[in-house]
C-alpha cells in the first residue's frame, strides 16, 4: 500500500513513540496522586503535539493527506474516550490505589500500543492483497456498531464483570493471589509461596481489553486513510494521551450519557463508507465517501452526542437528579466483584 512514509520517517517516529514512553514511566516512577495540574498540563502536551504534526504533513505531503491524518486522529481520540470508561471500571473494580492507577495506565497504553502496531502491520498486508477485506473490516465495524447500539438501548454499556474475564481466571489458576497491593510489584512472596499481586490482575485485565478496543478502532481508521503510516500515527498520538486524559476526565466521562450512541453512528458511518469502498473498487459506478464527507459527518456526530448529552444531564439537574446517574453503572456491579478478585 502506498505512504507518505520513508524508512528514516518511519524510524524517526518509533523512536519518538518510544522516548515519549520513556518519558512516561519516568513521570510514574514514583506514585503519586495526579493533580489537576499536572494532568491538564500533560494533556494539553499531547493535544498540541499531535496537531503540530498534522500541520507537517499537510505542508509537506498535501491537503488530502493532511485531512485524512485529522480525520483518523478525531476518530481513534474519540474512540480512546471510551477506552477510558473501560478502564475506569477496572481500576474501580480492582480498588487500585490512587498512586498505582497512573501505572496500570502507562502498562495499557504500552500493550495497546504493540497490538496495534501488529494489527495495522496484518491490515496493510491483507488490503494490499485482497480487495475484499475492505468488506470484512466493513462488516466488523457494522456489527460492533450494532452492538454497541444494542448495548446502550439495554443500558448496559461500559459494564465489567471481572470475574468472567477469562484471563483473570487462567491466571488465579495458575497462582494464588495476595490480598494486598504492595506498590507497583506483580508477585511478592507471602509463607513462602510466589502469588501474583491484585496490580499483576489488574495489569493484565486492562491488557485483554486492549485486544478488543485493537479490533475496532484498527479497521476504524483504515477506513479512513489506506497509508499504514497514518493508521499507526493517529493510534499512537490518540493511546499516549490517555493517561493524562484519564485523570482530566475522570469525574466528566459520567456527563457523557449518550456517548455510547454517538460512536455506535460513527462506527456504523465508517463500516457503511468501507462497503461502499470495496464495492466500488468491484464496480466503479458505485460511489466513493470523500474524507472531507467523513469528517463533517463524524464532527456532526460528535457534536451532537455532545449536545443532547448536556441537554439530559440539564434535565435531570431541574428534576432533581443526579448529573449522569446510571451512564456509569458497570461501577456498581465492579463493585461487587470485588472479593472475587481477592481485592480488599
Amino acid at each position: 500500500m502506498s505512504s507518505i512514509a520513508s524508512p528514516t520517517l518511519w524510524l524517526v517516529t518509533i523512536g519518538v513513540v518510544l522516548a515519549l514512553l520513556v518519558v512516561d514511566f519516568i513521570a510514574t516512577r514514583r506514585p503519586h496522586e495526579v493533580s489537576m495540574k499536572e494532568a491538564l498540563a500533560w494533556s494539553a502536551f499531547y493535544v498540541a503535539l499531535p496537531l503540530t504534526f498534522g500541520l507537517y504533513v499537510w505542508n509537506v505531503h498535501g491537503g488530502d493527506r493532511g485531512l485524512e491524518y485529522y480525520t483518523g486522529y478525531l476518530v481513534e481520540k474519540t474512540l480512546s474516550v471510551d477506552n477510558l470508561f473501560v478502564f475506569m471500571l477496572l481500576l474501580a473494580a480492582f480498588a487500585v490505589p490512587e498512586v498505582l492507577k497512573q501505572r496500570v495506565l502507562l502498562y495499557g497504553i504500552i500493550g495497546a500500543l504493540v497490538l496495534r502496531a501488529i494489527f495495522i502491520a496484518l491490515g496493510a498486508a491483507a488490503l494490499s492483497r485482497f480487495d475484499w477485506v475492505f468488506l470484512v473490516f466493513g462488516a466488523v465495524l457494522l456489527v460492533t456498531g450494532v452492538k454497541m447500539l444494542r448495548d446502550a438501548v439495554r443500558g448496559e454499556e461500559h459494564q465489567v464483570d471481572v470475574g468472567e474475564m477469562r484471563l483473570v481466571r487462567l491466571m488465579r489458576r495458575v497462582m494464588p493471589v495476595s490480598d494486598d497491593y504492595d506498590g507497583a510489584r506483580l508477585t511478592v512472596v507471602r509463607d513462602g509461596v510466589r502469588a501474583l499481586t491484585p496490580f499483576a490482575l489488574v495489569t493484565v485485565a486492562v491488557l485483554g481489553t486492549d485486544i478488543v478496543f485493537a479490533v475496532d478502532s484498527v479497521p476504524a481508521v483504515y477506513g479512513i486513510t489506506g497509508d499504514p503510516y497514518l493508521v499507526f500515527v493517529t493510534n499512537a498520538f490518540a493511546l499516549l494521551g490517555l493517561r493524562a486524559l484519564y485523570f482530566v476526565l475522570e469525574g466528566a466521562l459520567s456527563a457523557l450519557v449518550h456517548l455510547s450512541y454517538g460512536l455506535a453512528a460513527i462506527l456504523g458511518f465508517i463500516g457503511f463508507k468501507l462497503v461502499l469502498h470495496w464495492a466500488h473498487l468491484v464496480w466503479p459506478s458505485v460511489p466513493d465517501v470523500p474524507t472531507l464527507t467523513s469528517l463533517f459527518v463524524i464532527v456532526g456526530i460528535l457534536a451532537t452526542t455532545v449536545t443532547t448529552s448536556l441537554l439530559a444531564n440539564r434535565r435531570q439537574r431541574s428534576a432533581g437528579g443526579t448529573s449522569g446517574a446510571g451512564s456509569t453503572g458497570g461501577v456498581d456491579d465492579a463493585d461487587g466483584v470485588e472479593d472475587e478478585v481477592g481485592v480488599r
